[in-house]
């Protein structure tokens, strides 16, 4: 099985950590290596420029791959389909325009000129509303470009909007809301390994902000203990040998884990303790 990741730029590292808590540590990855072996042997890591990695499953040169939804709409890939949303790399693809200017609605672009790293994506945006624009495809620096009249608006990525505020252009509207993605060939998709990767990435976010929780707990205070607790299903019951406790566990989100401790206590809780969690299979 081979997994196509971003070989350099914002979502490299974010990609290679989260494969690494999922247990499938990369052993040999060195800078500039093309592609590195895993614990698993049955799993290679492949490193793609983050734009390639979409055809590089398609073409079967990988069955999995880590990369945006705008890479993967870009590319216009049918047999590629998402696996798992990985949370991160979260952005948007806005169409925007001179704040001084008179677009103030899409249609307003219409004979006009748009700039855009994402062609596909922004025809087919224009070509949905029946709006007929020339589009401008660039490699950079697309912001730039209503200022030196290469374009009257653009589309293109943005996070917070201050890249955009610096470049004096206002947003008009979304375009398309983007994160990274697990995605796989779709002849590939319900493959056992294919799962198992699916499987181990989603333990390690399921695990995100949760705690475990432990404690001994009086046997007649269950009842109030049972109360206070917030936990993911309910919490663990087990009698300790040789004792009139019990032994208490359960699953907290990280935001409670101050008020739970507290309410425990008053309850009679005891030896409490609080770990993190690396990977939750629910």
């Amino acid at each position: 099985m081979r997994i196509a990741v971003p070989n350099k730029g914002r979502l490299h590292d974010p990609a290679l950590d989260l494969l690494e808590r999922a247990g499938l540590h990369v052993e040999n990855g060195a800078a500039r290596q093309l592609y590195a072996e895993t614990v698993d042997p049955d799993v290679t890591i492949l490193y793609v420029r983050t734009a390639d990695i979409p055809e590089y499953i398609s073409d079967g040169a990988a069955d999995l791959g880590i990369t945006g939804l705008d890479q993967v709409r870009e590319a216009e890939v049918e047999n590629v389909v998402p696996m798992l949303d990985l949370g991160f790399g979260r952005c948007r693809l806005v169409l925007a325009a001179p704040e001084a200017g008179d677009i103030t609605s899409a249609e307003d672009v219409a004979g006009r000129t748009v700039a855009t790293e994402f062609p596909n994506v922004a025809r087919r945006f224009f070509d949905e509303r029946g709006i007929d624009v020339d589009l401008v495809e660039v490699s950079g620096a697309t912001e730039l470009t209503p200022h030196v009249d290469m374009a009257d608006a653009i589309i293109d990525i943005t996070s917070t909007g201050t890249t955009l505020q610096m470049n004096r252009l206002a947003e008009i509207e979304q375009v398309l809301e983007s994160s990274v993605h697990l995605f796989a060939r779709s002849d590939i998709a319900a493959d056992r390994k294919a799962r198992q990767i699916t499987m181990a990435l989603e333990s390690v976010l399921s695990a995100e902000g949760k705690r475990y929780l432990m404690m001994n707990a009086p046997r007649d205070r269950l009842d109030d203990i049972r109360d206070v607790l917030p936990g993911l299903g309910g919490p663990t019951i087990m009698d300790i040998a040789g004792d009139d406790k019990v032994a208490v566990h359960a699953v907290v989100d990280e935001r409670d884990v101050f008020e739970t401790i507290n309410a425990v206590k008053e309850n009679g809780a005891s030896g409490i303790l609080v770990t993190e969690i690396e990977r939750l299979v629910e």
